[in-house]
């Protein structure tokens, strides 16, 4: 008998789908006749029936373990008399048979939210009732009140927790004010940006004496939401469950209800606010050299924006610096503590790529105007150092007091992401390399020394992709990206609740009492996935970083499960909210393309795979893919190794960074898809293919994909690499994610 596995049901639009294991172990491919009777996001009993030609696992579902209640929105339709909805999320493969006197007040065409009254069947479509109309599919915001949904993103507070923050004083009373030091003197300012409307951090430098040299003595003051958000509360349940702010363009979903996020816990100018101060004691080299936390009243002297800042940093006698002239003097400090903290990052060899992020700008009816680069300024490195600087203190403070805690932690990359990376350098002729137990200043290393090639963004774009994502976690084992021993989040509990645990952990430790984490009534799916890890005897966990020597594996006890089970539940949250953002960025582009059908434009390679080259435009900032069969008439091969597509004819190549013109052939919105046509080649592209024709091409091992989170820019990545067909008929028939 075959072993049965457990795992999660992902669709796939095409009809196919895959079984997520439990283990870890390689996905399992479901053909379409197998997805007929389960949903996307079931959870079921697997077993492997046969391997495919390349040795991947096929299987079939053998019970449905668990059928989780979840809505699906969609759009409802008449067809031939039958009312249904098709899905918006096309993972879910079937359309939903709505009985007649279900459909409550919704119309044709309109988007609604079904809930399942039967499951679906080998024989049998699903069957379900309208319970909420959503409106017109063109209707303003109706992308973010899908995403929501789609996600199962919180965006209802609890009568509760309403209740309670209703309940909330207006301002700070005085005996709020007791047992806090009084920093109401301090010109603490804020340094946002234009748009922000919660202030969590300030900010104050000044010189001082530091031992023997001359130094800075630098405060960072968060606000002090663990004043009013009390453990297991009303609305530190509604925090936990969603555990983060969640972004879309023109609207925030907050952690906090209003009044504290806007109000009582946002560091606005000219009022008195509480908070908790990292006060640090900082080196001409930038070492931290001393730090306390204590709690204390502030009183914000100015709402600086990074560009103000940036334009009074330029030029100390422009009319921006006439206008803040009071406060010049403490901005200079902070630039100066700045510039010493950052060379101490260079030191520390801490990975600090530049890469492009964009803003979406939208009308008041939510659709796009245009898209623009967010430009970084000192004023921004300033407070992501002043930040980050507080944040180590906070990871020091709970390491040093042996105190359970949730650590920001960042592990390096995995043999099979090294093996790539190295595959790649080597192709490109590139003359470093990472060793079998890399440091970030081993990445940093490659990229200052090619940061004036032509592909420079290609090499910065692998060398990104070769980082693993950073969890929350109670066991610490460093930041490699930051190059940090021990690092945490401190300074944002507005909107992260590890923030807000972090900062009850350091009230406890000052206090000299010990921070219970409770058990809160939404215990959400990583507390269910740690629960069968314990079922399965894997209640042991110690992260390390790539190349070490394996650890012993160290028997939890029941208090760091909770907190295992809490980091668990916050990373999954912020990847919840990660998700959801790009969806709607992407349904937003998806709408704004269709307006641009058929017009060209020049782009540049960010992605290429097996199956075509995703281009970003140059003038829009939007991606889409240019399908292999679209690359000319002849066949192309996915070279692992150099990561680019080679035709067999002429030796035409597309990698990452390289020029070409395209056509906006076909837009899907409901895919979230956006398709080019190539339609002029970069003048340079041939000559240079025809000059590299004959030379012996690597023959690259096939080695393991990229994790299935992606590039940082969340493109969509099928499973990579895989051997290319011969064909390009065969390229497009492939099954994918």
């Amino acid at each position: 008998m075959l072993d049965e596995v457990e795992g999660t049901i992902q669709g796939h639009r095409d009809g196919h789908g895959f079984v997520i294991r439990d283990d870890g172990e390689a996905d399992i491919y479901l053909p379409p006749n197998e997805m007929r009777a389960v949903l996307h996001k079931d959870r079921v009993k697997a077993r492997v029936v046969r391997s495919d030609r390349k040795g991947r696992p096929e299987g079939r579902v053998v019970e449905i373990v668990e059928r989780p209640k979840q809505p699906i929105i969609g759009r409802l339709l008449q067809e031939s008399g039958v009312w249904l909805v098709a899905p918006e999320d096309k993972r879910y493969g079937q359309d939903v048979l709505i009985p007649k006197g279900a459909t409550g007040t919704a119309k044709p065409g309109q988007v609604v939210v079904v809930e399942l009254t039967e499951p679906p069947a080998l024989f049998g479509q699903p069957v379900g009732r309208v319970c909420e109309v959503l409106g017109e599919v063109d209707d303003p915001g109706m992308e973010i009140e899908i995403a929501v949904r789609k996600y199962s993103v919180p965006h209802e507070f609890s009568e509760a927790c309403i209740a309670q923050a209703r309940a909330l004083p207006d301002k700070v009373r005085p005996q709020d004010k007791l047992h806090r030091v009084d920093l109401t003197d301090v010109p603490l300012v804020t340094i946002d940006g234009e748009d922000a409307r919660d202030f969590d951090d300030a900010v104050y430098c000044e010189p001082a004496r530091v031992g023997r040299g001359k130094g800075w003595r630098l405060l960072v003051a968060i606000a002090d939401v663990s004043h009013y958000v009390q453990t297991g509360s009303a609305i530190d349940i509604d925090a936990y469950d969603r555990a983060t702010s969640v972004y879309f363009p023109r609207r925030v979903i907050p952690m906090l209800p209003e009044k504290l996020s806007n109000g009582l816990c946002s560091l606005n100018p000219d009022v008195e606010r509480l908070c908790m101060v990292c006060d640090m004691l900082v080196t001409a080299k930038g070492d931290v050299h001393a730090y306390q936390f204590y709690p204390a009243v502030m009183f914000s002297h100015a709402r600086f924006t990074y560009t103000e800042v940036a334009a009074i940093l330029g030029n100390t006698r422009g009319p921006e610096a006439l206008r803040r002239k009071e406060r010049v003097a403490d901005l200079l400090n902070l630039h100066d503590v700045y510039r010493a903290l950052l060379a101490a990052r260079n030191v520390r060899g801490a990975v600090d790529f530049e890469t492009t992020e964009t803003q979406i700008i939208c009308d008041d009816n939510g659709r796009i105007e245009k898209i623009v680069p967010r430009t970084r300024n000192d004023a921004h490195r300033l407070i992501e150092e002043a930040m980050l600087a507080a944040n180590v203190c906070s990871a020091d403070y709970i390491m040093q007091s042996k105190h359970p805690g949730l650590f920001r932690v960042h592990e390096g990359p995995t043999p099979e992401k090294q093996e790539i990376l190295r595959n790649y350098l080597k192709a490109l002729g590139i003359g470093m390399n990472i060793g079998d137990n890399p440091k970030p200043g081993d990445f940093q290393a490659i990229a200052s020394a090619t940061k004036d090639r032509p592909d420079a963004q290609q090499i910065h774009s692998m060398l990104l992709r070769s980082m693993q994502q950073a969890i929350y976690t109670p066991v610490n084992s460093g930041h490699f990206g930051l190059a940090y021993d021990a690092y945490t989040h401190f300074t944002s509990p507005i909107r992260r609740y590890p923030d807000l645990l972090v900062h009850r952990v350091i009230k406890a430790i000052l206090g000299q009492t010990k921070y219970q984490l409770p058990v809160l009534p939404t215990p959400g799916e990583a507390h269910a996935k740690l629960a069968k890890r314990l079922q399965k005897g894997q209640a042991s966990r110690l992260p390390k970083h790539a190349g070490e020597p394996d650890h012993k594996p160290e028997k939890l006890s029941l208090e760091m499960l909770a907190w295992e089970a809490a980091g668990l539940h916050c990373s999954a949250n912020e990847r919840r909210a990660d998700e959801a953002s790009r969806d709607v960025e992407a349904w937003l582009k998806c709408k704004y393309m269709r307006e641009h059908l058929g017009e060209e434009y020049g782009g540049v390679v960010t992605a290429a795979t097996s199956f075509g080259i995703f281009v970003t435009l140059d003038a829009m900032y939007v991606e889409g893919l240019v399908h292999i069969t679209e690359l000319g008439g002849e066949y192309f091969r996915f070279d692992e190794a150099r990561q680019e597509l080679r035709g067999e004819r002429t030796g035409t190549r597309y990698a990452i960074g390289t020029r070409v013109r395209v056509q906006v052939s076909r837009v899907d919105l409901d895919g979230r898809r956006i398709d080019f046509r190539l339609v002029q080649e970069n003048e340079e592209l041939l000559p240079r293919a025809m000059k590299d024709k004959g030379v012996a091409r690597e023959g690259a091992s096939q080695v393991a994909a990229l994790e299935r989170a992606g590039p940082p820019s969340g493109k969509r990545s099928p499973k990579i690499p895989q051997p290319v067909a011969k064909k390009a008929e065969a390229n497009r028939r492939k099954p994918r994610r």
